[in-house]
């Protein structure tokens, strides 16, 4: 029987990637993800903090290149991978790190298109329609499709 090793993350980029050319001119990035799980109240009154979890994602090649060009700070995006630890040692000791290995990557929100869109409709400008950079449903902020909804 086969096995899976499968990983899906929708989360926010903690920072610009960092983009690296190997010896044969091979492009890799890397960046952090952030996945959060929100907060509660329970029923006895006590307040659950937000918990974020942050991811190492490596991308290879043309995504690597890419990423470089259009993922930055605080967007919003869809993930699909594999899980890679790698192990090296330092000092005498031994290091692990777990890696996305990222296969697949979807940006779903920018927010400088709604920074934009917002200051468009103070001064009564036409609106950006840049299919381009925004998903659809992404395109008007008052529009509560089911990423809106989920992402604010």
């Amino acid at each position: 029987m086969s096995s899976v090793n499968k990983v899906i993350l929708i989360g926010n980029v903690g920072a610009d990637p960092e983009v690296r050319y190997l010896d044969r001119g091979v492009a890799i990035a890397t960046f952090n993800l952030a996945t959060t799980e929100r907060g509660y109240v329970m029923q006895n009154g006590t307040q659950v903090p937000d918990v974020t979890e942050w991811h190492s994602v490596v991308l290879w090649r043309n995504l690597a290149e890419w990423a470089q060009q259009n993922l930055k700070k605080s967007m919003k995006v869809y993930v699909e991978g594999k899980l890679k630890t790698r192990s090296w040692e330092k000092d005498g000791q031994i290091r692990r790190k777990t890696e996305v290995i990222a296969e697949n990557i979807q940006i779903l929100y920018r927010p400088e298109i709604y920074r934009n869109m917002n200051r468009q409709e103070e001064s009564n400008e036409e609106p950006i329609n840049d299919e381009a950079q925004a998903a659809p449903e992404a395109q008007n902020p008052e529009n509560e499709g089911f990423f809106n909804s989920i992402f604010r």
